[in-house]
């Protein structure tokens, strides 16, 4: 497992540096390494202990030279160790002296020595967000590759209604994963499916699994990262949807099946990862089954195989199947592979606690047609989906050269 990405957060002086904490946690939850730098006017609005805490790191404030006469200048050492630069909130005063290459405190001159991504998330008053000399300047940074957040229309502290909040942590969240994310996927359509499918047995009961939803919808946000266009096929699960990702919403097999044959076939990646329902009722019953009626014949008929259903479906896209599996896992994972006609087939030991439903974690073993399994170690969903993402997109390229479209299955 490669090391987690390095986000170094910048901190500017406005009100909504309030926000810059829960920007921190989402950050750490999608598996960044986060260290925090504050301006002198930051400072004021959010404390550096607050940051420290959350980010487990201490905060840049007016430093120069490290700490026990090492010598180094920590604005070249924190550039170098940062893989993605992320400003947020970045007021006009930020914004005008990273555009005239102004370098005179801590944050500033490790921008100007900081080669890679860039990410800012615009906050002031709207009277200010228009003026044509700031914007500019936006446009001198945008013109440089870095990539603005924003801002958003809303209420902003006068209480005035207008363009100037600096965007949501959930948002700057997701621009700084797919800034820093291979673009592997771009110009692409990938359709992702997730979550369980509920078959009605009356108006009140169904019959369901344990599946969360979690892993198809880190999938859906790993390959937004990665610069696809992609439709996330949700079962009935309690989940935000990732940023830039379209959503379809189901409740049965059946359901989804309708939503994946009308779908998949513009797909040139499509990932399996929804625990669907083998069986669903002959006939449901009107209303509420009484419990003194005694208990109801449930008469169960096999759903479609969703899985087989994608070669007819989806003939030219990389079909991945996933398999929530117990006992004989690689056994009955190489049966699926070749009697679901995939070309990749990924599987989990649901028997195991820690990882698969109902946790943030999972493990699981690739199998392909040739070749050895590849075998990926426990860790959050959301690094195991940017590592199968790789993956897939890998996979995707290896069929492009060895194999003319017209061919392809």
């Amino acid at each position: 497992m490669g090391r987690s990405l390095r986000v170094l957060v910048g901190v500017s002086g406005g009100i909504a540096a309030f926000k810059t904490a829960e920007l921190v946690r989402r950050l750490q939850e999608a598996g960044c390494e986060v260290r925090c730098s504050v301006t002198r006017a930051a400072a004021a609005f959010v404390t550096p202990l607050t940051l420290e805490v959350l980010s487990g790191a201490p905060v840049y404030q007016e430093e120069y030279l490290g700490a026990n006469g090492s010598g180094q200048e920590l604005h070249i050492t924190t550039a170098a160790w940062a893989d993605v630069l992320c400003l947020a909130p970045a007021t006009a005063n930020l914004l005008s002296r990273l555009a005239l290459g102004l370098a005179d405190d801590f944050l500033t001159t490790t921008a100007l020595a900081f080669g890679g991504p860039v990410v800012f998330a615009p906050a002031m008053h709207s009277e200010m967000w228009t003026k044509e000399v700031l914007r500019g300047h936006v446009a001198t940074l945008e013109g440089r590759g870095m990539r603005r957040i924003g801002p958003e229309v809303g209420r902003l502290a006068s209480g005035e209604r207008g363009a100037g909040r600096m965007a949501e942590p959930e948002r700057i969240t997701a621009e700084v994963l797919a800034a820093s994310g291979s673009r592997g996927l771009e110009g692409r359509t990938v359709v992702v499916t997730a979550g369980p499918t509920r078959e009605p047995i009356d108006d009140v009961r169904f019959l369901s699994n344990r599946s969360s939803g979690r892993m198809g919808f880190a999938l859906a946000a790993a390959a937004a990262e990665g610069g696809a266009r992609v439709v996330l096929v949700a079962g009935p699960v309690d989940l935000a949807t990732p940023w830039r990702v379209e959503r379809v919403d189901v409740t049965t097999a059946l359901e989804m099946g309708e939503a994946l044959e009308r779908l998949a076939s513009e797909a040139d990646l499509v990932v399996m990862a929804a625990a669907v329902a083998d069986y669903r009722l002959a006939k449901t019953f009107p209303g509420k089954v009484k419990r003194h009626q005694g208990p109801p014949d449930l008469d169960l008929v096999e759903n479609p195989d969703l899985l087989v259903g994608l070669a007819e479906w989806a003939p030219d896209a990389l079909r991945v199947g996933f398999a929530a599996e117990s006992g004989e896992v690689e056994a009955e994972a190489r049966r699926k592979l070749v009697a679901k006609g995939v070309h990749l087939l990924v599987a989990n030991d649901v028997s195991r606690r820690d990882i698969g439903f109902d946790v943030d974690a999972n493990e699981v073993t690739v199998f392909r047609p040739t070749g050895e399994p590849v075998f990926f170690e426990r860790r959050p969903k959301l690094l195991l989906a940017r590592d199968l993402m790789d993956l897939f997109v890998t996979e995707m390229e290896r069929r492009e050269q060895t194999t003319p479209a017209a061919a392809r299955p």
